[in-house]
């Protein structure tokens, strides 16, 4: 007769039989090589990285290939790059020969012609009349593209877009100031109250984060403040973020209407409704505004809320048209280059330590979904398909993708 196995005879002393150890398999840290180049648009003037932010990567041994004079416009000048380990080369051709080509404007072609094969470029992504081309140039050369405004947190939030939008949101009250002063040719006022003169009336639309600061900064200059948005929940967060109670309302046309006739300004932060194809102000309405009163657009880089804005740049930043101010300026935020820079690098560098310790880009990518959902092209191949059926290519989803690699 066959002899059993221990195990077989005593089935409950399994357990107790010598097992397998389980070491825990440790990632190997990859060094990182990042490229800063020269912004190519010359109203740019923010910067993806602080030079304190280099001295900390470069500690932990990652190497760091700036282009002369790119921190310039951000009162960062080469030696505060230098003295800190980053290496100074005079032509961009150097920085985008490095891994990761880090910029925070869209790369233009001729800088894509200067990309190797399956190199990794994060920048921002605006969507224009040739976005399209540059995409298909991106994917031509293998290209890894991610836009920085689509990475998310743990939190499912978007740390960038925050950011940048609360900068965004306090900025367009400074500006709006600006243009309603004399200084630009304004009707005189200031923005704001004192005692014993009717205080100016701000119109904010929407109350996400550019609303909400925007609010702030404004009843922080004594202003009398009236937000909209279609969200109840929101506009009730927001009162309670501010601490007070305000002028609130969901956007009814006749009251809309009602309050445009009175305002001195009007700050919008929504985009046009993609499926009704409508502006949030029509012309018409722009038309009941007061003369020398100020539009300041904050979402002109995605179409804009005004039926009458105009993209402008920081060199031409305003026009008049029916008699009111318009500033529509796709990157207000560069007008504060060096806190938005700041607000910038303390979102990358976090995010460059965590891709290093994962073991490089491809396999942090697969462990950050936060990461992936801004990634649009992934080796040459586009992921996302809101840009695929915006410019006519076709897409792949980005999770199936990241299991065949």
């Amino acid at each position: 007769m066959a002899r059993l196995s221990p195990s077989q005879e005593f089935p409950f002393v399994k357990g107790l039989m010598p097992q397998e150890e389980m070491l825990e398999v440790r990632k190997q840290t990859q060094k990182l090589v990042i490229g800063i180049p020269k912004e190519s648009n010359e109203t740019e003037s923010r910067m993806p990285l602080t030079p304190e932010a280099v001295e900390l990567l470069v500690d932990q041994g990652h190497e760091i290939i700036i282009e002369e004079d790119a921190g310039k416009l951000a009162n960062y000048n080469n030696t505060d790059y230098s003295e800190r380990g980053a290496q100074i080369v005079r032509t961009k051709q150097e920085v985008f020969k490095c891994e990761i080509v880090l910029t925070v404007s869209p790369l233009l072609k001729e800088e894509i012609d200067m990309l190797s094969d399956n190199q990794i470029v994060l920048s921002s992504l605006h969507l224009t009349a040739t976005g399209g081309q540059l995409i298909r140039n991106l994917m031509q050369k293998r290209t890894t593209a991610i836009a920085f405004e689509g990475i998310r947190d743990s939190d499912g939030a978007y740390p960038i877009v925050r950011a940048m939008s609360s900068i965004a949101g306090s900025t367009s009250i400074l500006v709006a100031a600006e243009y309603l002063s004399n200084v630009n040719k304004g009707k005189g006022v200031m923005l704001g109250g004192v005692s014993g003169i009717t205080p100016t009336e701000v119109v904010i639309l929407g109350a996400g984060t550019a609303g909400e600061f925007a609010a702030r900064a404004a009843l922080g200059l004594g202003a009398n403040v009236k937000l909209f948005d279609d969200s109840i929940k929101r506009l009730m967060e927001v009162q309670d973020i501010l601490g007070q109670r305000l002028y609130t309302s969901i956007f009814h046309k006749q009251v809309l209407e009602r309050v445009l006739k009175t305002a001195d300004v009007v700050i919008g932060t929504l985009q046009p409704d993609e499926n009704k194809g409508k502006f949030m102000i029509t012309e018409d309405q722009v038309k009941l505004m007061k003369k020398g009163s100020v539009i300041v657009d904050l979402s002109i880089d995605r179409g804009g809320c005004f039926e009458t804005s105009e993209v402008r740049d920081h060199k031409d930043p305003a026009y008049v048209k029916h008699g009111v101010i318009h500033y529509c300026v796709p990157n207000i935020t560069a007008r504060v280059a060096r806190t938005s820079s700041i607000a910038i690098s303390n979102v990358f560098t976090p995010l460059l330590l965590e891709i290093s310790e994962s073991g490089g880009i491809k396999q942090h990518l697969k462990d950050d979904p936060g990461l992936r959902n801004g990634i649009y092209i992934y080796n040459g191949i586009l992921t996302n398909s809101y840009l695929g059926n915006l410019y006519n290519i076709p897409s792949r989803d980005i999770n199936l993708l990241m299991a065949a690699f």
